[in-house]
């Protein structure tokens, strides 16, 4: 198998990304993770699907490996502008999205400016009609020491307290978990960088925009996700028209962690579904 990872110069910041290919036969899947998540989220679905699928990981800006910048606009839609240029100087022609909670939205956005593009879009517990960044947060974002504030906060809540939330089954959490959602916050550019996407955060596509998504989509839940309530899914379900809706018992937000075999059977048979 062909394996190798990289940094692309796009919208004027370094974005790493993964490859894994097998056969260049295969149909390719670009996996996009969530809020103060990395392509890490995507660990244990990579072994399994990587033998039927080319798979493309990008990790957004600010997080994972790629560069923390204060001068890139962090919003959903420039960071689907990341992904479609990315995926277009990697050469490939058609894909299909994975996008786990905020990489939900990011995909919905990409498939939406990028209908040629993008065939399908399977949605891992995304999130879903949240509204702007408060007004008064967003002003708070220009004062100098703001991301002081940020910094404080994340490292009040620790890594452990964030896992807690996002598994159901909290016997999962190792060290080697807590590890690699831990690594991106060891560089303090990530908070002045997350101090700009504060500013940039303009709010999830609405339900006028999301009816306008075409692509075939598969939406995967956890029911006992505690970040992005199930409903969320079901409401997306009736909103995005040509949809799939599944969810998993005893399972929380983090699904490509807790479910990575049922979810990328899941995956695999939806994508090569004929539409």
């Amino acid at each position: 198998m062909d394996y190798y990872c990289s940094a692309m110069k796009i919208l004027g910041i370094n974005v790493h990304y993964e490859v894994y290919k097998h056969n260049p036969h295969n149909p390719t899947i670009v996996l996009i993770h969530g809020f103060l998540s990395s392509s890490f989220c995507y660990r244990k679905i990579i072994p399994i699907l990587q033998e039927d699928f080319t798979l493309v990981t990008i990790d957004l800006p600010p997080f994972g490996k790629t560069e923390k910048s204060t001068n890139f606009v962090h919003s959903y839609s420039n960071m689907a502008k990341v992904v479609i240029q990315l995926v277009e100087r990697l050469n490939i022609k058609k894909a299909y999205l994975v996008g786990h909670s905020m990489g939900g939205q990011v995909s919905l956005n990409a498939a939406k400016q990028r209908p040629d593009l993008f065939e399908k879009v399977a949605l891992l517990c995304s999130s879903g009609y949240m509204k702007g960044v408060h007004p008064s947060l967003k002003l708070g974002s220009y004062f100098p020491y703001f991301y002081l504030g940020i910094k404080h906060w994340l490292a009040r809540q620790g890594v452990l307290k964030n896992l807690y939330n996002v598994v159901h089954d909290r016997s999962l959490i190792d060290q080697e978990m807590m590890d690699g959602y831990m690594e991106p916050f060891l560089d303090d550019k990530i908070f002045r960088a997350l101090n700009r996407m504060i500013r940039d955060h303009e709010g999830d596509l609405s339900s006028e925009e999301l009816k306008l998504i075409e692509q075939p989509s598969l939406l995967l839940w956890g029911n006992e996700d505690k970040v992005v309530p199930v409903h969320i899914g079901e409401r997306l379900k009736k909103d995005l028209p040509n949809s799939t809706f599944f969810s998993f018992k005893q399972t929380g937000h983090l699904v490509p962690e807790e479910r990575p075999e049922h979810v990328s059977e899941k995956i695999a048979s939806f994508f090569y579904q004929a539409t």
